[in-house]
């Protein structure tokens, strides 16, 4: 185990600060800046007019305030001056940024008094974020910034950056929309993104590096990889104007955020300005590794759990953020996360929230403080429902295989997540209360796409096979109830060539390939049309656990088929009936009823709300790899 050092006395409870002003608060007229750092003996603020600089142009002592913080006001314009703190412990001095810094020098080497209002886009006032009124009304896309654009056939011009989200009228090397304009065509409300705080392991100044940016150094700052400039005015400026642009085009943003390990330990701000408080230690020195990174941030202590408090609230009001995405949540204390919902929810009522319930080792907690599955049942918080997953395709990278791939005696665990993983039945029931809590996915950026997993787990298989397989497995997820998250580029069978951890293997394996929407362009109309169907039906979008056993019953099966009806114009649908049929097997399936009913087929092997063929009988036949949707006036 790695070691760092406990300052003595920096958990005293006289060291609890409840203000909302730590940091840099500017104005023309002056700044006031406050930082908190318990047990130093004494703060001096060094300035610089250039990041470059090695010596200061002006160094200001700070005055201890009440509870640990030490503040300094700065009389007339301080606006675009850097700043470091040098930090008085008697035996040492640390020169530091705070972690409340709000503006960064390229690779975060000094601080930055910013003036937000200068970073706001023409409009930026008046912008509103996303409305969903529900979690099961999202459909959620994942994706990374820089894979979004950066391929050279994407046709956009500010390949990498944020800007690339504000282009209109791109197209791929075949003419097919790209950026903007394909996500407003695929029909997704909401776009979640990796890391966009400013993160260690790239040099911002160098365009070929490349990682997620699941490393934190700085979290309320954007990360300056991504802005065609990496000083703050540009990163913060087109930031804003990527969620404006978004927001115009009634698409919501929603951050991956990372509150549970920090890249650096020993030279991070937490520990160079609150020495031993920010981490989880054993024995007051040995750094505990829950995260697998490192160190696993202390989320239980009163002033880690007002940072992040903060942090996200500033997202929400200064950048306007419509929901977050939590990095292993399962490192984060219970009372945080219920703090966080109801802090944040009272600010905007319509923030999604939802994230990992796991850690990459057992966390240094309690057991009453551990997050699990179960303990967000009715708070408003979504889990990724792995179980779902897996039942679906298998596990996540070896050869193992799910429903949609050949292991069908799964069919239980795909009727759970089709109910949204309530308690329906004694034998249909799983970890939520309200569909709202479960994300429904099939893969993301962790681990192997899910065309990749396909072509390994059932390699021998014909291409027709596997992409019925693919269609197969979207179908299960946007038409369950619960909130359905796809992974970008998942609409064209993205693959990552068999890369199951590409965190930083590049552009050639990461970045989105939009020839192949031109390529598997059906696929692309599926997805497309499968949205449509869920956007426009409530009965797909049911939250009231109470209605969905009323509304959802399932249809007898002879083999490995599942087949429900949601019926009696559920949650106010224009449908009378609508009948969802998973058929994975490689031969015909047939659902029989008690009498002849006037069928209208929406999904088989193309999808949307538009009839495709009407039939009248007291049977379905459900074609092999394939899911059918139909509905009854």
């Amino acid at each position: 185990m790695d070691i760092i050092e406990l300052q003595e006395g920096v958990y005293r409870p006289e060291y609890i600060y409840h203000g909302e002003d730590l940091g840099v608060s500017y104005s023309k007229e002056k700044t006031i800046i406050k930082l908190w750092a318990p047990t130093a003996q004494n703060v001096e603020i060094e300035l610089y007019n250039y990041y470059k600089n090695d010596e200061p142009q002006e160094t200001c002592d700070m005055f201890k305030d009440i509870n640990g913080t030490w503040t300094v006001k700065l009389t007339g314009n301080y606006a675009d001056k850097y700043y470091l703190f040098a930090i008085n412990f008697g035996d040492r001095i640390e020169r530091t940024i705070d972690p409340y810094a709000k503006g960064l020098a390229p690779n975060s080497q000094m601080g930055l008094i910013v003036n937000l209002k200068k970073t706001n886009p023409k409009g930026w006032e008046k912008d509103e974020g996303k409305s969903t009124n529900s979690p099961v009304n999202a459909v959620i896309y994942e994706v990374h910034v820089r894979d979004f654009s950066m391929s050279a056939r994407s046709g956009l011009r500010n390949r990498g950056d944020y800007l690339a989200f504000t282009e209109q009228g791109s197209v791929n090397n075949q003419g097919l929309s790209t950026g903007l304009d394909h996500l407003k065509e695929l029909g997704i409300t909401h776009v979640h993104l990796l890391p966009v705080f400013d993160y260690a392991s790239v040099d911002e100044q160098n365009r070929y590096e490349y990682n997620w940016g699941y490393d934190p150094h700085f979290y309320n700052v954007p990360e300056g990889s991504y802005a065609n400039k990496p000083d703050s005015y540009h990163r913060i400026r087109e930031f804003k104007q990527m969620v404006k642009t978004l927001h115009d085009h009634d698409i919501g943003v929603i951050m991956d955020v990372v509150y549970n390990h920090t890249y650096y330990t020993k030279e991070s701000s937490f520990q160079k300005t609150a020495p031993g408080y920010f981490y989880r230690l054993i024995n007051n020195c040995y750094l505990t590794n829950g995260s697998g990174c490192g160190n696993e941030i202390a989320t239980e202590r009163p002033m880690v759990r007002k940072f992040i408090l903060d942090s996200l609230k500033y997202w929400v009001k200064e950048y306007h953020i419509d929901g977050f995405r939590f990095d292993l949540m399962g490192l984060m204390d219970k009372e945080t996360f219920f703090s966080i919902e109801k802090v944040l929810h009272n600010i905007n009522p319509n923030l999604l929230l939802y994230g990992e319930p796991w850690a990459a080792e057992p966390p240094n907690l309690e057991d009453y403080q551990k997050i699990y599955k179960g303990i967000q049942q009715d708070h408003k918080i979504g889990f990724f429902n792995d179980r779902f997953r897996d039942a679906i395709k298998g596990d996540t990278d070896g050869f193992v295989t799910g429903y949609i791939n050949g292991k069908y005696e799964t069919t239980n665990d795909i009727k759970r997540g089709t109910v949204g993983s309530i308690d329906y039945s004694f034998d249909i029931k799983d970890f939520t209360y309200k569909p709202e809590e479960t994300i429904n996915y099939v893969s993301a950026h962790d681990n192997l796409t899910l065309w990749d997993k396909i072509n390994k787990s059932v390699s021998s298989a014909s291409l027709k096979d596997r992409i019925k397989m693919n269609h197969l497995a979207q179908a299960i997820v946007l038409t369950s109830q619960g909130v359905p998250f796809i992974h970008g580029g998942e609409e064209f069978l993205r693959t990552k060539y068999g890369n199951h951890n590409s965190y930083n293997a590049g552009d050639h394996i990461n970045q989105i390939k939009w020839e192949r929407k031109t390529l598997y362009y059906d696929t692309f109309l599926y997805y497309k049309g499968l949205i449509k169907l869920r956007r426009e039906h409530p009965a797909f979008r049911m939250n009231d656990p109470h209605m969905i056993k009323e509304k959802m019953h399932f249809l007898d099966s002879v083999d490995a088929a599942i087949g429900f009806v949601l019926k009696d114009y559920a949650n106010g649908d224009e449908w009378k009936e609508i009948y969802v049929l998973y058929n994975p097997q490689h031969h015909w399936s047939r659902f029989w009823f008690n009498k002849q009913k006037k069928f209208n087929i929406v999904v088989n092997g193309k999808a949307g709300t538009d009839i495709l063929h009407s039939f009248k009988s007291d049977n379905i036949k459900v074609p092999p790899i394939s899911a059918m949707v139909l509905y009854v006036d």
